[in-house]
């Protein structure tokens, strides 16, 4: 027999896919639009409550909103502008600028400016600025950079203490005439710590400390004592005058509330209610329905940081947006907390639409630090 030549096999061929992958940058446009809405909406609320006391003081019905107006500008620039940085840039200089917010804040004990009784701002000419507003920032950049480098053995009391001193020097030093603001900043240090090395031992330790020097300064000043009588029964001291007009605001405003610009405590009734109050009038004029949405939006900003804190390229980047998302959170729910009488009253404004250059500014600088992260995710498309 012949021998027969084998039949070739035809191999299947792969057909090629048209697809290609193209790694990308990540700009998060929805964080982008939450937080420009929430300033826009914080100006038309500030032009809505300060209106009448502008023009009784100073002839003009938006001199408030010029004021806030031309700081929440330069805020938006300058968040643009930190966007667009590489967010390790700021290891280099959280130190220096550690010493620089600690020099600022005993600045403020020896030649503060008062007003309404603390002594928290520091005067330049027609400007005053808050050191404890640039110091929030300072604190996620510092606390972040050192946790990081020591993020293998943050367990250790000796190192978490290394970690932890410099941030709480400055706890204590704006605790001494802003308690409150003093709680957020160490809640800021507390959670970037726990989000490092999650271990409850630990973080109740801090919390202890925490409560223990809260105890303090509450012991040394009076007036904190005072606080808690006047939460406990507002009706009864002249003091909680603010607080029963705040929630004599909620209630009338209803469901749908009485109408943007609508308000009748705003006219007098509550001291200053384009500051610490706003959230009350938002209840006047916009209903619970309004306070709703206002909470609301606070809730996915907070969502959409979370997000980017775990898509974050390193661990830096991520306890950044940990530590910004405390601050906007715990911030949030202390204001709100406080105009409802829920907790003692406390001076915390409502982040982006109290009325506060200071404030609005370095929120904005730290969502422009969020963003910063969130351009350095790279997202993989297929094409």
């Amino acid at each position: 027999m012949a021998n027969r030549r084998p039949r070739e096999v035809e191999r299947p061929t792969r057909k090629r896919s048209n697809k290609t992958k193209k790694k990308s940058d990540f700009f998060d446009y929805s964080l982008l639009f939450i937080v420009l809405f929430l300033v826009a909406f914080g100006l038309v609320m500030v032009y809505s409550t300060s209106s009448y006391t502008a023009e009784l003081k100073t002839g003009s019905s938006a001199y408030y909103l010029k004021r806030q107006g031309l700081f929440a500008v330069m805020g938006i620039a300058a968040m643009l502008g930190v966007s667009k940085m590489d967010y390790h840039w700021w290891k280099r200089v959280s130190l220096l600028m550690m010493y620089a917010i600690i020099a600022l804040l005993i600045l403020v004990l020896i030649v503060g400016k008062a007003s309404n009784g603390s002594v928290r701002w520091i005067q330049l000419g027609p400007v005053q600025f808050q050191p404890s507003e640039a110091a929030k920032v300072v604190i996620v950049l510092y606390t972040a950079h050192v946790a990081t480098i020591r993020a293998a053995r943050i367990g250790d009391l000796k190192i978490l203490f290394r970690v932890v001193a410099f941030p709480m020097a400055v706890v204590a030093l704006i605790a001494v005439e802003n308690l409150s603001t003093g709680i957020i900043c160490a809640a800021m240090v507390a959670i970037i710590v726990f989000v490092t090395s999650p271990k409850i031992k630990q973080f109740f330790a801090m919390g202890g400390i925490l409560v223990g020097f809260m105890t303090i300064f509450l012991l040394t000043q009076s007036y904190r004592m005072d606080r808690i009588k006047i939460w406990l029964h507002p009706e009864k001291y002249e003091k909680g005058y603010q607080t029963m007009q705040a929630l004599y605001a909620i209630g009338s405003g209803g469901i749908f509330g009485k109408g943007l610009g609508q308000s009748i405590q705003k006219l007098g009734f509550i001291p200053e209610s384009h500051n610490d109050m706003i959230f009350s009038v938002i209840c006047e004029e916009l209903g619970l329905f309004g306070a709703a949405c206002v909470i609301g939006l606070f809730i996915i900003l907070v969502w959409r940081c979370v997000m980017i804190a775990m898509s974050a390229p390193d661990l830096y980047g991520a306890l950044i947006v940990v530590g910004v998302t405390t601050h906007i959170a715990v911030q949030v729910l202390i204001n709100v907390a406080v105009v409802t009488n829920t907790i003692p009253p406390t001076g915390v404004p409502l982040p982006f639409i109290s009325y506060g250059g200071t404030a609005i500014f370095g929120l904005l600088i730290e969502m422009g630090l969020v963003l910063s992260v969130a351009r350095q995710i790279r997202v993989t498309k297929e094409y």
